[in-house]
């Protein structure tokens, strides 16, 4: 038995090829199912099955596609309400994949029918757990309603407890979230691999003999999470349809000029230092990387128009990236200086400093806005920071405290975003682009106590 890991980083999560030579099994297949066609033609194995642990919530499935493609067998649970042909399978139910036996074991928690799949060779053994077991955690239990969070978590308690008595302890372990994925919860560990019995050592779900500290543990440390996650699991039941990659024929001056000046978003993938320092009026910084389908399928009204901005390579992966998440073929203005691009558009800057230019810049009338979650504010802060999270921004714009707005995040990511979007709506703002761990030794004041809101 052969694993191949095809990562999403920029969501968080794994894919994974799984054969004996000939034939292949896939798990959990994101939506772009060209990386995973060109493992198993560069493997010189034939895809005969795709399985799917559970109804994502954080990414289109490319399964219903991938298995029409290769006429290959669909697991999916009997008790999914799917609107689409499927091998219907059940806990306990065994399927052979060429040499290879996988077997179905009901792990509720992340959903009500979460499977995972243990797949052995003869020799050893594989356990696919998806939102189920992850490394140091598992999946969040609060995606389905919040009605239902405290009994999934105990169901997600029993089922780890339970797949690692059905599994061997040397079977390496190999979940789809726990790599950055808004799916899962708790001390993830942030390790490359492991396997069931360093899980029965580090796991707190397995190590912590209480159920009701667990659940207690678990659900206290639950945070937001990604308003798109509402779209993707009914979308997956439909069975989605294959993602559209092409890059479009770039717009023209006098288009993507009256798409500003109409209001609609465009959005800029250079590097927010680029954005900041020039960009048209009117547009707004999700500067390309791992997290920007996440924060732009977060913040941006899914049902408006959407024009990128950016160099032909950032373009491409940028449209990538948002197929996973639903958002199909946006409009692109091909370019990465804002005069050419539209030429009749005014061009706009911000400041952009550390944490010595706060120190030496801000008048103590200004406001500090920290825009990360709330519960990193809650942990530590600037002294008299407002808290709105990213997040929660657009709606809350009105709200903001009048005058100059210093902008903060983590690291100066998030913050850019949102020192955009401000700007955008005519907000006088400096994004603070620096970690929020150096402030304190740069010399602003920290706070511990009262919390404050804006």
């Amino acid at each position: 038995m052969d694993v191949i890991v095809i990562e999403t980083r920029q969501l968080g999560d794994r894919s994974y090829l799984v054969h004996d030579g000939s034939v292949a099994l896939v798990i959990d297949p994101q939506r772009d199912t060209d990386r995973v066609e060109a493992a198993a033609r560069d493997a010189g194995v034939a895809i005969t099955h795709v399985a799917e642990t559970h109804l994502h919530n954080d990414y289109l499935t490319g399964g219903f596609e991938l298995a029409k493609a290769h006429g290959a067998s669909y697991l999916v649970n009997a008790a999914d309400p799917v609107k689409f042909e499927r091998q219907p399978i059940t806990d306990g139910q065994t399927v052979r994949v060429g040499s290879l036996t996988v077997r179905a074991v009901a792990t509720p928690g992340h959903t009500h029918t979460h499977l995972s799949f243990i797949v052995d060779d003869g020799v050893k053994q594989a356990v696919f757990s998806g939102g189920s077991l992850l490394y140091g955690s598992v999946g969040r239990t609060d995606l389905v309603a919040a009605a239902d969070t405290i009994g999934l978590t105990r169901e997600q308690y029993s089922s780890v407890r339970r797949l690692v008595e059905e599994a061997a302890a040397d079977a390496a372990l190999f979940p789809t979230h726990g790599f950055g994925s808004f799916c899962s919860s708790g001390p993830a560990s942030g390790a490359g691999s492991s396997t069931i019995g360093e899980q029965l050592t580090t796991n707190h779900a397995l190590t912590d003999p209480d159920v009701d500290h667990f659940v207690r543990e678990l659900t206290a440390n639950l945070t937001a999470y990604p308003s798109y996650y509402a779209h993707m699991a009914v979308t997956n039941a439909g069975g989605p349809g294959p993602a559209e990659l092409a890059v479009p024929e770039s717009l023209d001056p006098a288009e993507l000029t009256r798409r500003l000046a109409n209001g609609e978003w465009v959005v800029d993938l250079r590097r927010r230092v680029a954005f900041a320092s020039n960009h048209l009026q009117g547009s707004v910084s999700f500067e390309y990387g791992n997290s920007f389908s996440t924060y732009l399928g977060w913040l941006l009204p899914r049902q408006e128009a959407l024009t990128l901005v950016g160099s032909h390579e950032d373009v491409e992966h940028a449209i990538r990236d948002l197929s996973r998440i639903g958002i199909d073929s946006p409009d692109a203005a091909v370019g990465t200086d804002p005069h050419r691009l539209a030429p009749r558009t005014a061009v706009a800057s911000y400041p952009r400093v550390g944490w010595d230019g706060v120190l030496a810049g801000r008048n103590p009338a200004d406001t500090v806005l920290d825009v990360r979650r709330a519960d990193e504010y809650a942990a530590s802060r600037v002294a008299g920071a407002v808290n709105a999270p990213l997040h929660e921004l657009l709606p809350r714009l009105d709200a903001l405290p009048a005058g100059r707005l210093w902008v903060h995040c983590a690291s100066g990511y998030r913050a850019g975003i949102a020192a955009s979007l401000l700007h955008r709506a005519g907000r006088d703002v400096v994004h603070i682009d620096a970690r929020f761990g150096d402030a304190g030794a740069a010399g602003v004041p920290m706070d511990m106590s009262h919390a404050h809101r804006g």
